[in-house]
């Protein structure tokens, strides 16, 4: 899978960066006292028209994406619902002790 492969090196710096952060920036707002929660969010394969993109780049798009869902335990690709379900989730005042949370929303693909 390309987000796996050694050409993916920028990606997965950036994304390797993103969890740094997140936990850098939660602690030192919560030991400055800021009320300020900061987790992050990583998403999976979604559903969306840069996925469908992706697919329809090759000879068989439905291919395609039969194979990408088949990577996920759970069968199928997320919906951008799925994302933004969590998101809220962080966002609510029931969420106040979240704080550098890495919120991964894959179906399963991260954890095989």
């Amino acid at each position: 899978m390309l987000l796996r492969s050694p050409l993916a090196a920028a990606y997965s710096a950036s994304k390797g960066g993103v969890r740094r952060l997140t936990k850098s920036a939660a602690l030192r707002c919560a030991r400055e006292g800021l009320g300020i929660r900061v987790n992050s969010v990583h998403p999976g394969w979604v559903g969306t028209p840069m996925a469908e993109g992706l697919f329809a780049g090759g000879a068989e798009p439905a291919e395609a994406r039969r194979r990408i869902e088949a990577l996920h335990p759970v069968g199928h690709l997320g919906e951008p619902d799925d994302i933004a379900f969590g998101i809220l989730y962080l966002a609510l005042d029931e969420a106040t002790f979240v704080t550098s949370a890495e919120l991964v929303i894959d179906g399963g693909y991260t954890a095989q």
